[in-house]
């Protein structure tokens, strides 16, 4: 799948972690966040997870049959094993993951995205060409992940993303009520965690993380 930087409106991001280990909500919520409008998934499968590498294998191959049936890229965060063994659309690291060297030669033709948190680290980027995007933050505090960074803010956000010559995705404590305020910035989209899993109408949440609402 080839990338565009409009992929990037709606990325939703989760794994077992973050339903407390309940595969077949995680399944049902990536199914209807996937109907209603999300523009791209990761598979992030980190932190509190307690599933082994095969039960793993078998919840990314459920996933991938979903996001290609919604044609959604779907990428996977920080395995590279994994998504070479399932085909998967894409790679996403930190900047203590993988080595984005090893990435970048791994996984040719496969949409690549790096995050991001300091000035430093968006122009250490710009010089990496065969990145497809970039993610930037956190933005606000977040509960989602563990051993996160300091929140940066949307100002600071503001001034990455006028340094990033890649196309960026805000991340980290992204909700309805703050997304239109990030995406003031004219940033490319929000990724968000937590906001959809709870959702009660994920079609509002979705619309909503758009700034349509």
């Amino acid at each position: 799948m080839k990338f565009a930087k409009e992929q990037l409106a709606v990325y939703f991001i989760a794994g077992s972690q973050n339903v407390g280990g309940d595969v077949d909500k995680l399944i049902q919520i990536v199914e209807d966040a996937c109907k209603n409008g999300i523009t791209m998934f990761q598979y992030r499968e980190k932190d509190r997870s307690t599933l082994s590498d095969a039960e793993k294998l078998q919840v990314a191959i459920q996933l991938k049959e979903i996001t290609a049936k919604y044609n959604v890229p779907y990428i996977i965060d920080d395995d590279i094993d994994l998504m070479k063994e399932i085909n998967a659309d894409g790679i996403h690291v930190g900047q203590d993951d993988t080595k984005i060297e090893r990435v970048i030669a791994e996984c040719q033709n496969k949409i690549i995205g790096l995050s991001t948190h300091t000035l430093d680290e968006v122009r250490a980027a710009n010089n990496v060409d065969a990145l497809d995007y970039i993610g930037i933050g956190p933005i606000f505090a977040t509960q989602s992940k563990f051993k996160v960074k300091p929140a940066i803010g949307i100002d600071e956000l503001n001034r990455l993303y006028q340094e990033s010559t890649h196309p960026a995705v805000a991340i980290g404590g992204i909700k309805e009520d703050n997304a239109k305020a990030v995406l003031t910035t004219n940033v490319d989209g929000v990724s968000v965690i937590s906001d959809i899993i709870d959702s009660s109408d994920i079609q509002q949440t979705i619309n909503s993380l758009k700034g349509n609402a």
